[in-house]
């Protein structure tokens, strides 16, 4: 990694573009402690860690935790996200119908996301606002009023499309997907402060054989997260090779060539679309919270979308599950890709060109995106079973969702590098 990088620096458009992104999450950053007007940031230090509230803070980058104009982070446009691509599955016509349309149906599509992410930022800016104000009992906000609420879910949702926009200009200017990267950087950013919250938990004040026992404990923990990152190193590099022979009429002789599929086609989004899933019920949960919040119904809803508990994290498990197999052909269209093999001359050894290759190649990738959707569920919830068993800080609860995006983008970004850097030597052989 550290040699990529160094390679990497050595080439200026690259190195450009490295440091546009750099020059981006130090802006997001700064954006973090700038809170919003009329809101006493102090309030909310007192449960801006617990249940839903915590994974938006990690999201943030600890935004929520001053209540700044980025407390919100991409969530509303990850939801967006998902609708959008929901109602492309031949559910809307027009939206399917602009799914085929190439670059202009995506800038149709593009649209209509930010539109629906304005309107989600918004309920959810007053939906966060009125639920922390309960919480806090009735001292987050200093003036409470309709026009106080108004004007924070203003200043809430301007900071939510900024971020958005500087997602944008990442995945343009900068390396990578914008959006993932201020979200890798969000969850980053916490790393020192739960780590410190772990010691002074675990460790600080302990002397003699509780000492020693705290610090086999701490040290079992860290043997167990190398793991997991080996884990998970090794399952999103993990391929299954589908060997496509070229006819000699389009190639000019019989080749052989190869066909990757990845047993994580979906990358780390179905976490991503799951964790943003869980919080749109909280935030409407927001609304009830100063009058219901002692009713029967308002309890079991709570429960049900706060995944330390046992409901609710089985739930985000099976959303998880869900959205890996969704995602998986959305990444990897069997009909598209079958088209584009027989229109290449190419097809799968010992299976026919067009419906029959289709039909393989989905069958393939739904046996590999269990094993993804299982693996992906699995390190998402163990540590929020450590966490439940052993009383460990709430950035721990969340540690396996956070680990899967962090070195899944990790990942994403070092293949974004190697490929500009291998297009740029292709680039310099034809020029020379």
């Amino acid at each position: 990694m550290f040699s990529l990088l160094k390679n990497a620096f050595q080439m200026k458009d690259i190195r450009t573009r490295l440091l546009f992104t750099v020059m981006i999450l130090i802006v997001f950053r700064l954006g973090t402690h700038i809170t919003v007007p009329g809101v006493n940031a102090a309030a909310v230090q007192t449960f801006a860690s617990a249940g839903l509230f915590g994974l938006l803070n990690t999201f943030s980058g600890g935004a929520l935790s001053s209540y700044s104009i980025f407390a919100m982070g991409v969530s509303p446009y990850i939801t967006a996200s998902i609708v959008v691509q929901l109602l492309q599955m031949d559910i809307l016509p027009t939206f399917v119908e602009w799914s085929k349309q190439g670059e202009v149906g995506r800038r149709k599509l593009n649209q209509v996301t930010r539109y629906l992410t304005i309107f989600l930022a918004f309920v959810q800016a007053i939906g966060l606002s009125l639920g922390f104000n309960a919480l806090a009992n009735y001292g987050l906000i200093v003036n409470p009023g309709i026009q106080t609420y108004l004007m924070i879910a203003l200043v809430l949702t301007a900071g939510t499309m900024f971020l958005t926009w500087l997602g944008d200009m990442i995945t343009v200017h900068g390396i990578g997907n914008g959006v993932s990267i201020l979200i890798f950087s969000g969850i980053v950013a916490r790393v020192p402060s739960d780590l410190y919250a772990f010691y002074t938990q675990q460790i600080q004040g302990k002397t003699g054989s509780d000492l020693y026992r705290a610090l086999g404990f701490s040290a079992a923990l860290l043997v167990a997260a190398l793991l997991i990152v080996m884990l998970v190193v090794f399952v999103e590099q993990a391929q299954r090779r589908l060997p496509i022979q070229h006819s000699k009429r389009a190639t000019g002789s019989n080749e052989t060539s190869r066909l990757p599929l990845k047993i994580n086609s979906a990358g780390v989004i179905p976490v991503i679309f799951a964790s943003s899933f869980m919080m749109t019920p909280s935030t409407i949960l927001g609304f009830f919270s100063a009058t219901h919040s002692e009713a029967s119904w308002f309890k079991f809803l709570t429960s049900v979308t706060d995944m330390s508990q046992p409901l609710g994290a089985s739930i985000y498990a099976v959303l998880i599950i869900v959205f890996t197999y969704f995602y998986a052909f959305v990444q990897v269209n069997p009909e598209k890709v079958a088209e584009n093999l027989q229109k290449q001359g190419g097809y799968i050894l010992s299976v026919r060109p067009g419906k029959e290759t289709e039909q393989y190649i989905s069958s393939l990738l739904l046996r590999l995106s269990t094993v993804g959707a299982l693996y992906l569920a699995l390190i998402a919830i163990l540590p929020m079973i450590a966490s439940a068993l052993w009383s460990l800080p709430q950035g721990l609860m969340l540690g396996g969702t956070s680990l899967l995006i962090v070195v899944g983008v990790a990942l994403e970004v070092s293949r974004q590098i190697e490929g500009r850097m291998i297009k740029r030597k292709y680039q310099g052989f034809i020029e020379n």
